[in-house]
């Protein structure tokens, strides 16, 4: 679990953007033996292959077989809540240099405060280049000291367009300009931007008997990784195991790389066309197919444990969590909680349950979704958290490293009467 930890340490040190996940992920494909293959170029039907979309990427390994087979899905996301750099960010005020930025998704915007953080994502050039880039700790959103209203140590409101601009120093400086150096870059070679608020602080083992974790974007780099370690690590099953690593997950997964768009359906289209499936021998492998959704869910709050049910109360460092909601904000059913436990099973893995309280509103992910787009069976899974969508997110040590071993038996076929 230690190597484990600190391999997901050293992938979400290098992904601090969704375009950064991405690009690690390819990279460690690659180094794999993975080939990348290019959705404008024929789509070739033997080898392990990989596409990258934006902050999104796929890959897949086909058994020989020419016959139909299911498909094995791996799905997680690579973005997380935060904010974005606004398109013109650079203003002045009382001599301070601050920027603008838009909130992206449901971050805890509190956490955010008195720490220090960077910049990090794409800059596309005139000519059409996407360059990545990371900048060290340039921004800091300042509290107001209580000295000057008593109300702020009692009841903390952030109003998101006054209270969140960070400052980057004194005077004017121009933010993208500063951001296209760090590559080499002019100011006016840049013509688009995608830039997300990047903590600097590296992940970190914590607590007396170092049994915790704490690092940004666990939720859901946590389960990116489990994936990619699972995939590169399973021995070949009876059928085609796909990882799909989706953008925008946090934002509703409406986009060309999100879960509700068509980017999964149309690799696992073309893998089934290029291998001679056909129409009906593509149905058949969909009808034969099964998801697991990966994402990161809640550990019980020792402060707050009336917000969970009293009789799921998962917790850090006891195994996975099965999540399971009657309105379908999570895609698990019998069947494929079933598929979970033979899974957790083979691989010698606990798994514990989690279920919202019914009067606590219960969020989603995108197993719903996908299983809506394929109608595949899928169940929706993770490791427990602390202090999700906070800038800094806390698990147990062994949960990681458990999800990826499960992931791994998944992928392998775990025997479906174990």
């Amino acid at each position: 679990m230690t190597s484990h930890l600190s391999d997901l340490a050293a992938f979400i040190t290098a992904s601090p953007s969704a375009y950064h996940a991405a690009a690690e992920v390819a990279r460690r494909l690659e180094a794999a033996g993975y080939t990348r293959q290019h959705e404008t170029e024929p789509w070739q039907p033997q080898g392990r292959r990989f596409l990258v979309r934006d902050g999104a990427v796929i890959a897949w390994r086909a058994p020989s077989t020419e016959q139909p087979v299911g498909f094995r899905i791996v799905g997680a996301h690579t973005d997380s809540p935060g904010f974005t750099l606004k398109p013109d960010p650079a203003s002045t005020a009382f001599g301070w240099a601050q920027a603008g930025l838009e909130v992206y998704g449901g971050p805890l915007v509190n956490s955010w405060l008195d720490r220090e953080f960077g910049l990090a994502g794409r800059l596309i050039t005139r000519d059409g280049e996407v360059r990545l880039v990371s900048t060290p700790a340039w921004l800091r959103i300042p509290q107001l000291a209580p000295h000057l209203d008593r109300s702020v140590a009692e009841q903390l409101r952030l109003d998101r367009q006054l209270h969140l601009k960070p400052i980057t120093g004194l005077g004017a400086i121009d933010l993208v300009a500063a951001v296209a150096a760090t590559v080499g870059l002019e100011r006016d070679d840049i013509d688009g931007h995608d830039l997300f608020a990047a903590v600097t602080e590296p992940p970190a083992i914590i607590g007396v008997a170092a049994d915790l974790f704490a690092s940004p974007r666990l939720d859901n780099l946590s389960s990116v990784h489990a994936g990619l370690v699972a995939l590169l690590a399973s021995g070949p099953g009876p059928e085609v195991a796909v990882l799909a690593c989706f953008d925008h997950e946090e934002v509703g997964s409406a986009s060309r790389s999100g879960a509700q768009g068509p980017l999964l359906e149309s690799v696992l289209q073309r893998i089934a066309a290029s291998r001679g499936w056909g129409v009906d021998g593509y149905q058949r492998s969909l009808a034969a197919s099964s998801l697991v959704s990966a994402d990161a869910g809640h550990a019980i709050h020792p402060n707050y444990p009336q917000l969970h049910d009293p009789e799921h109360r998962p917790v850090v460092n006891a195994g996975p969590l099965l999540k399971v909601n009657a309105n379908q904000r999570y895609a698990t059913q019998g069947p494929s909680a079933a598929l979970w436990h033979r899974v957790c099973r083979a691989a010698g893995v606990p798994t514990q349950v989690f279920v919202s309280n019914n009067e606590v509103p219960c969020g989603s992910t995108i197993g719903p979704l996908t299983a809506t787009r394929l109608g595949i069976v899928t169940v929706d899974v993770g490791i427990p958290l602390l202090s999700m969508h906070s800038a800094r997110e806390l698990c147990g040590t062994s949960d990681p490293g458990q999800l990826a071993a499960a992931l791994s038996a998944y992928f392998e076929g775990a025997d479906h009467s174990t």
